[in-house]
């Protein structure tokens, strides 16, 4: 192809010194790249890889916890270096167009099914920040066919390579993925901080809980040293009621603050309740049979749910008059001899949701269910009531900057993805 043929873009952001450069060319990716299909004939590579949009390029072990491509069936896989780039045509709600990620990790196989390329520099650091970008996903929607399987994008391989990719100055280039990889190393220092504060909690709870067959946990505030020791008693004892809400027909969306909302079962499945995880509720008879709002102080307990989170649950800090429970969550709430947030971190623990979990019933694989005599019969240990709350205050204020330092975290992930918007174009 001709130069003077070539197209040209131009990103909405550019460093200053790049400013009044011309736009960019772009290219068919075969001009810059190759296909890779060299195969495993010989059996000389045994790691199998993958490729997922949300970790890109890794052990197929790490991915699935377990060897899914067999010994007998990857002579067929194609070789993979790093460096390589690997296309999944596998879409998902997180990536509806497959990802494209650059191997990292060194030799691997990949599956027939992935496309395999590589270009024909070393520095690829752009094109592997263009790729988490979504400018390339237009191109190959509109290349893509109806194909067999409703969660694979259908496209050729030639169709593939000759997706147009821009070709900027290679210092340009070089300035993009510089500052997006600084970026990258920003919020992976703020993950790590969110991990560990989360992983600090956790352990502090193992200190402030008694372990099986104990009546006294390992770690008390110097103002409990001397207090009694802890007591089990029926979850009965700690709060008054299960209410349940009704399912009702609801729409697709959340709803609005004037408008009337029904829970999902996801609003408590990470151990903190989200009530943007809702869906409104239209229609005028539907609206005279909702009931159970969410109110504050209670704790939310999935009765019913797949066997890996039946029995989630959450706290609930403050009132939410438009939004109401379905049948499948129960409101858990409190009396004069539980400190309700105390009782959600019990509730909440690694062995309180091992224990709930014990408690589910049913034939269903996909689907148990809990009983209400079953979770007010449940034993817990607990101490007296100020014990509870100076507990329950001092796991709150972790929490407290766990949000917080999260908040940070989505704020980059956010700030990143904007910028991406505004540098590729």
């Amino acid at each position: 192809m001709a130069k003077d043929d070539k197209s040209t873009v131009t990103p909405r952001l550019r460093f200053p010194e790049f400013r009044n450069a011309e736009g960019w060319e772009t290219a068919p990716l075969e001009d810059i790249a190759e296909r890779v299909s060299t195969k495993n004939s010989d059996g000389g590579v045994t790691r199998v890889l993958t490729n997922s949009a949300e970790r890109g390029v890794l052990d197929q072990r790490d991915y699935f916890d377990r060897d899914i491509a067999t010994a007998g069936k990857v002579d067929g896989y194609y070789i993979v270096d790093q460096g390589d780039y690997v296309y999944n045509p596998r879409t998902s709600a997180i990536a509806p167009v497959g990802p494209i990620s650059r191997n990292n990790i060194g030799k691997g196989l990949m599956s027939p099914l992935y496309t395999v390329f590589r270009f024909s520099t070393d520095k690829t650091d752009f094109y592997e920040h263009y790729f988490r970008s979504t400018g390339w996903h237009s191109y190959l929607r509109s290349a893509a066919s109806t194909g067999a399987r409703h969660d694979r994008m259908s496209i050729t391989t030639g169709a593939f390579m000759r997706m147009p990719v821009p070709t900027p100055d290679p210092s340009e280039q070089q300035k993009i993925a510089d500052c997006l990889t600084s970026l990258d190393e920003v919020i992976a220092a703020q993950g790590q901080k969110v991990d560990a504060l989360k992983a600090h909690k956790r352990g502090l709870m193992q200190q402030l809980f008694p372990r099986d067959g104990e009546t006294l946990p390992r770690f008390r505030f110097p103002e409990f040293r001397d207090a009694p020791e802890w007591e089990t008693h029926a979850l009965s004892k700690f709060i008054t009621a299960l209410d349940a809400g009704v399912s009702v027909n609801s729409g697709d969306r959340p709803a609005s603050d004037t408008e009337i909302g029904i829970l999902k079962t996801s609003c408590v499945t990470s151990g903190v309740f989200d009530p943007s995880e809702n869906k409104v509720v239209l229609e005028s008879e539907e609206l005279e049979r909702v009931k159970e709002p969410v109110r504050s102080n209670t704790i939310i307990i999935s009765r019913m749910n797949t066997p890996a989170l039946v029995g989630a649950n959450a706290y609930v800090q403050a009132d939410l008059a438009n939004i109401f429970l379905p049948d499948r969550l129960w409101a858990a709430k409190s009396n004069s001899n539980g400190y309700l947030r105390f009782i959600s971190y019990i509730l909440g623990s690694e062995k309180g949701r091992t224990s709930l979990s014990e408690l589910a019933t049913g034939t269903s694989g996909s689907m148990k269910n809990i009983s209400k005599s079953a979770v007010l019969e449940l034993q817990i240990s607990a101490p007296d009531l100020p014990e509870q709350q100076k507990i329950a205050d001092c796991l709150t204020c972790l929490d407290t900057q766990i949000a917080a330092e999260s908040e940070k975290l989505e704020a980059l992930k956010s700030h990143k993805k904007g910028l991406m918007h505004q540098l590729f174009p």
